[in-house]
C-alpha cells in the first residue's frame, strides 16, 4: 500500500491520520454528561470539581474541556452582571422603609459609678443600606424599680445618615438624644455631621472613624441647661474572630470647653444559631464635669441575647 503512495495523496493521507488521532478524540459522553450536569446544578463549586477531575483523567481532550470551562466563566460573569444591575435598580427603587436589617437585644446589667444596680436592659440596631445613602439606628434602655423607686434609668436614642461619596469616604449626619437621671440630667440633645472613612473593609475586620463639629444641649435635674459646641470623634471596630465569635469596639468622645464627655463599648459576641447571639459588653463613660453631686466615671456591663431579623 505505501508503494502507491503518490504526491497528490499525501494531504488526504494528513488529514485523515489527524481526525484519527488521540489528541483531536471527542471528549467520552459520560464526561461530558457529567460537566453538564454540575453545570445545571448552579453550584459553582461543583462545577469546578467536575472540570478539574475531567481535566486529570481526560488529558487528551484538554483544549475542548477548556473551551467548556471559558464559555461557561463568561455565562457567569454575565450572570453575576446582570444581578448587580437588578441589586442597584432595587436599591435604588426602595421606599425608605424598605430593606432594614438590624437586630434586637434582651438581658441584665449591672451598673457602678453614680448608682450600683442590676436591673434590666433592652435595645435595638437598624440599618439600611442603599446605593448612595446609608442609615443607621440604634436606641437603648437600661432601668430598675426596687421598692417603688426608680434606682437607674437610662435611654438613648440616635439616627446617622451617610452619604457614600466613594467606597470609603462617607459624609455623616447625627442626631442623638440621651437621659440619664444619676448622671444629673433630664435630656440631652446633641446634633452633629462630618466626614468618615472606612479604614478597613473586609469579610473579617471592619474599621471606620468619623469626626466633626457637634451641638449639645443639657437640661439638668436639678434646674437650668447648658449649650455649648463640641468637637465629636468616632471609632468603629468590628473583628470576627471565628465562624461563631465576633469582637467589636465603639468610642466616641465629645470635646468643649466646659465638659468632655467620653464613651467605650467593648464587646463580645457570640453565635448561637442562624438568629440568635449571646453578648456580653462592658461601658464606661466618662464626663469630665459631672453635675454637682455625680461622680465622673460610670461603668454598666450588660449580658444579653440578641436577635438578628
Amino acid at each position: 500500500m505505501i508503494k502507491n503512495l503518490t504526491l497528490k495523496s499525501l494531504p488526504v493521507l494528513g488529514c485523515a491520520i489527524l481526525l484519527t488521532s488521540p489528541a483531536m478524540a471527542a471528549l467520552p459522553a459520560p464526561v461530558k454528561s457529567i460537566i453538564d450536569a454540575a453545570i445545571a446544578s448552579g453550584n459553582d463549586d461543583e462545577v469546578k470539581v467536575a472540570i478539574k477531575l475531567a481535566k486529570a483523567t481526560n488529558p487528551d481532550d484538554l483544549a475542548e474541556i477548556e473551551a467548556i470551562e471559558s464559555d461557561y466563566n463568561a455565562q457567569q460573569k454575565i450572570k453575576l452582571a446582570e444581578a448587580e444591575k437588578a441589586k442597584q435598580e432595587e436599591l435604588e427603587q426602595a421606599g425608605f422603609f424598605d430593606n432594614w436589617t438590624g437586630q434586637g437585644e434582651l438581658g441584665a446589667f449591672r451598673s457602678s459609678g453614680n448608682s450600683s444596680n442590676t436591673g434590666l436592659t433592652a435595645g435595638a440596631k437598624l440599618t439600611k443600606e442603599g446605593n448612595k445613602w446609608r442609615y443607621n439606628f440604634r436606641a437603648i434602655a437600661d432601668f430598675q424599680r426596687t421598692n417603688g423607686v426608680t434606682t437607674r434609668e437610662q435611654y438613648l436614642a440616635a439616627i446617622e445618615p451617610n452619604y457614600k461619596i466613594n467606597d470609603r469616604l462617607y459624609a455623616f449626619a447625627l442626631g442623638q438624644y440621651e437621659r440619664d437621671r444619676f448622671q444629673g440630667f433630664s435630656s440631652r440633645l446633641t446634633a452633629s455631621g462630618g466626614l468618615g472613612y472606612q479604614v478597613i473593609d473586609n469579610e473579617k475586620t471592619q474599621l471606620s472613624v468619623k469626626a466633626g463639629p457637634a451641638f449639645r444641649q443639657t437640661n439638668f435635674i436639678g434646674g437650668g441647661s447648658q449649650s455649648s459646641l463640641a468637637g465629636l470623634a468616632g471609632l468603629d471596630f468590628s473583628q470576627q474572630l471565628s465562624k461563631n465569635l465576633r469582637f467589636t469596639e465603639n468610642a466616641t468622645a465629645y470635646i468643649e470647653s466646659a465638659n468632655t464627655t467620653l464613651s467605650s463599648e467593648t464587646a463580645l459576641e457570640a453565635k448561637l444559631s442562624n438568629a440568635l447571639s449571646a453578648r456580653i459588653s462592658y461601658l464606661v463613660e466618662y464626663e469630665s464635669s459631672p453635675p454637682v453631686g455625680s461622680v465622673n466615671t460610670d461603668t454598666l456591663t450588660r449580658i444579653t441575647l440578641v436577635y438578628g431579623f
